[in-house]
């Protein structure tokens, strides 16, 4: 038996620069956009990893949850402790430069970690924290 991550879920606060991140700055594709109402859906992903996705969503969509539960979800959203995700690039450093270039939250340079990881932190224009690790 095997299984594998299929999707992910990241909030996102802005669909059109959740977008730009992603596709245009991480070089994702855009495999699904998904509108209903005033919300979008956006499933991306890398290019080389087809069977792996993101779901970028709106936050606190859910019909379930009360006013007050939405209000909190978006205050641990704009804090930054609400999503995180770990990417791996066998170029640290070109992708740390690239992502500073356009103007990506950088939260931590390119740092040899005391347990063995190299890698590097921004977060998404939403807040969500992205941590990427060199491929060794």
């Amino acid at each position: 038996m095997t299984i594998t991550i299929h999707y992910t879920f990241l909030p996102h606060t802005d669909a059109d620069a959740a977008l730009a991140f992603y596709r245009d700055t991480l070089g994702f594709e855009l495999r699904n956009d998904v509108g209903y109402q005033d919300m979008r859906w956006l499933t991306v992903g890398p290019p080389n990893q087809p069977e792996t996705g993101i779901v970028l969503h709106p936050p606190a969509a859910d019909p379930g949850i009360t006013d007050d539960e939405r209000r909190t979800i978006l205050e641990l959203i704009a804090k930054g402790s609400y999503g995180a995700l770990t990417l791996a690039t066998d170029d640290l450093d070109g992708l740390f430069d690239r992502l500073q270039a356009s103007g990506a939250d950088v939260v931590q340079e390119p740092t040899e970690q005391p347990y063995g990881v190299r890698d590097c932190a921004f977060r998404d224009p939403t807040g969500n924290l992205i941590r990427i690790n060199e491929r060794r």
